[in-house]
């Protein structure tokens, strides 16, 4: 197998950011809708929804139970929130499908899984969303979510390659039904195995992040630091995704700019304040700082 093109300063340069004319507004910037959230994580998708936000997307808008609707509105006030029906577990119920479906024909980038955590409840959204595919809405397919795509090849193909999995190492196990062991010890391989089960752009979250894709690409990541490996970064790296879709990238563009300003943000807050002990929510407010810093 060749070896993965690296994500650096000249890869970026050679794909840069969009730029948005002066004169743009919002609606034009991209909308993003953040599906998920549960009682067991109820600040999860918040991350998500503000990594949207920093990444540049004009509107966001979250998709969640209803006892967590007020709530996240109000923490992060920028946002449009949809209450939905919430189970007795307190995941998203089956019944917001169609709610869901309905909201999708306004959005330019779809994300779905974020603090969720029963991949029971998540397969029904995931199932359901990937048979009714919108034209030019990408959809981004996270942590519990991913599970569902094991056997979904079919129905991601109709999305005519604007799918992204971001699975780290555990949820590619339960994905390919592998030992978690397989995964660790050929990642590359893995990674290829979950683009040819799926159809779908992978990005396998780690310490050497990969991203690959149906046509044959693949690109590498190795930066952020011990750090990164705390509660609610990968829901960060999701959001950031989602933005950047929502801004007009094509999906591996989106998937390497992300994965390099997840990472980078990392390295920064590892230079400032520690290998470890920083938090996933001081990702956040450097994202627009490194934009800046490559444009």
């Amino acid at each position: 197998m060749a070896e993965p093109l690296a994500i650096d300063f000249d890869w970026l340069r050679d794909n840069p950011l969009p730029v948005h004319p002066n004169n743009t507004d919002k609606n034009s910037r991209g909308h993003v809708m953040a599906v998920g959230g549960s009682r067991t994580v109820p600040g999860g998708l918040r991350l998500t929804g503000e990594a949207a936000l920093r990444a540049g997307a004009g509107k966001l808008r979250f998709a969640t139970i209803a006892s967590l609707a007020i709530p996240l509105g109000v923490l992060v006030p920028e946002a449009g929130m949809i209450a939905l029906p919430e189970d007795d577990d307190g995941e998203i119920d089956r019944a917001a499908v169609e709610t869901i479906l309905a909201s999708m024909t306004r959005c330019d980038a779809l994300v779905v899984g974020p603090a969720m955590t029963s991949e029971t409840a998540a397969a029904a959204l995931v199932e359901s969303i990937l048979g009714q595919p919108q034209a030019g809405t990408s959809v981004v397919i996270d942590a519990a979510a991913i599970a569902a795509a094991a056997n979904a090849r079919d129905q991601i193909e109709r999305h005519g390659g604007r799918v992204v999995l971001t699975p780290n190492g555990g949820e590619l196990a339960r994905l390919l039904d592998a030992p978690a062991a397989d995964i660790e010890g050929d990642p590359r391989s893995a990674v290829q195995r979950a683009v040819d089960r799926t159809g779908a752009v992978v990005v396998v979250k780690g310490p050497n992040t990969l991203v690959a894709t149906p046509e044959g690409n693949l690109l590498a990541y190795s930066g952020g630091g011990i750090g990164m490996a705390t509660g609610g970064s990968g829901d960060v790296l999701a959001g950031v995704l989602a933005g950047l879709l929502a801004r007009g990238l094509a999906p591996l563009e989106a998937a390497c700019w992300a994965i390099w300003l997840h990472g980078e943000a990392g390295r920064r807050l590892t230079e400032r304040l520690g290998p470890i002990g920083y938090l996933s929510r001081e990702l956040l407010p450097l994202i627009p700082e490194l934009m800046r810093a490559r444009h």
